[in-house]
């Protein structure tokens, strides 16, 4: 077995690393004061390749593999969890069902302005009353004449009202199956009548992302917006949260290895007593088991990748990253900001940034329970 990267993906990362440090970070901090979504930053992840990643070229992405993907958004979330989760939700959600459940028509429509980072599409699943349980949609579709009538609301929908978002891919109800809801996807474009799009503002992470809540008020769309075939809605959304989790998970890593890093010069520079605060033992194992978890979660996470490049299930190994790449982050950002002690808790602080944006991620496409459910269910349980 061969556990370094390739000169691919190790040009990837370096390539990607050299540009959050230098375009993101120096702007990061006062976006997310400001709740300030960067459509320059996404147009310039979008020119460096970062949307698209494992779209095949001739549809405009990147041709990549998954193992790039998580690569690049390791580094990105490293810096700021906003771009990252831009181009994370991007990836996986806007484009990823579009690519793996559309038609040739809906790809060609759709994927090359998106591919491009010149747009962005968002995937409309969670509501006011389903979350974890995903089937409990109450937004309906109804079948009229020439096409089909959407009414109902989507809540935290990543990437849905900024200045370049183009639509979404709602989850409706259109029917009953032996008594279960069927349940079917629609592509909806922004400018559909009835179509709303609001911005949710006050958030303690991703201040820097688009998160909206959508209303579909009598929004008729054609025939040839229906996703797929006609009831393989759920389907189609819990496949789209495995491969999503790949993605949460290289952001759970790249958080807790930028809060690592923060740490360890705050430890060597920080003086108590008259020496390097790190010569203490409190501290110096605090990093200690930092590096270590970070290291297991780096591994592991790859391997996930691996299995998925390659074809094979990867269902359960994706939820356990995402599971335990999420829980070191929250054990590595709450170090780091004991190890600034006071300083950590300050606005001009790094580490007070990834301490927040660390906390979604035991949430979103998946809680920390839900990946526990899906985990015990591949054991037979």
């Amino acid at each position: 077995m061969d556990f370094d990267l390739d000169t691919e993906h190790a040009l990837l990362r370096d390539t990607v690393r050299s540009f959050a440090e230098g375009e993101i970070a120096p702007v990061a901090a006062g976006l997310d004061q400001r709740e300030e979504f960067s459509v320059e930053l996404t147009h310039k992840m979008g020119d460096l390749g970062m949307f698209g990643m494992v779209v095949p070229e001739e549809y405009g992405g990147q041709g990549m593999d998954y193992l790039a993907y998580v690569v690049a958004t390791e580094e990105l979330a490293r810096v700021d969890g906003s771009q990252a989760a831009t181009v994370t939700a991007g990836n996986s959600l806007g484009i990823g069902p579009i690519y793996y459940y559309g038609s040739e028509e809906q790809r060609q429509r759709y994927l090359p302005g998106l591919c491009t980072g010149a747009g962005l599409w968002a995937f409309g699943l969670t509501e006011a009353g389903a979350g974890s349980d995903s089937r409990a949609s109450a937004t309906r579709a109804e079948e009229i004449a020439d096409g089909w009538r959407l009414n109902g609301s989507k809540t935290f929908i990543t990437n849905a009202s900024s200045p370049i978002s183009r639509g979404v891919t709602v989850q409706a109800v259109t029917g009953n199956q032996s008594g279960r809801p069927e349940l079917t996807c629609f592509l909806l474009e922004h400018g559909t009548p009835g179509f709303t799009a609001t911005a949710m503002h006050d958030k303690l992470m991703w201040r820097a992302s688009d998160t909206a809540e959508l209303s579909f008020a009598d929004c008729d769309v054609p025939s040839e917006a229906l996703l797929g075939s006609r009831g393989n809605g759920s389907k189609q959304m819990l496949e789209t949260l495995d491969n999503g989790r790949l993605g949460i998970a290289a952001m759970g890593l790249g958080a807790a290895q930028g809060a690592f890093e923060a740490a360890l010069a705050h430890a060597k520079a920080r003086r108590q007593f008259g020496r390097p605060i790190g010569s203490f033992q409190g501290v110096s194992f605090q990093l200690a088991d930092m590096a270590m978890k970070i290291d297991h979660a780096r591994t592991y996470l790859y391997r996930a990748a691996w299995l998925k490049d390659a074809g094979r299930e990867f269902r359960t190994e994706a939820a356990m990253a995402k599971l335990f790449c999420s829980e070191v982050a929250a054990e590595a950002t709450d170090a780091a900001v004991q190890i600034f002690g006071g300083y950590g808790l300050m606005k001009d602080s790094a580490v007070e940034r990834f301490y927040r944006d660390h906390r979604i991620l035991r949430i979103g496409e998946g809680t920390s329970e839900i990946q526990r459910i899906v985990i015990s269910r591949s054991l037979g349980l």
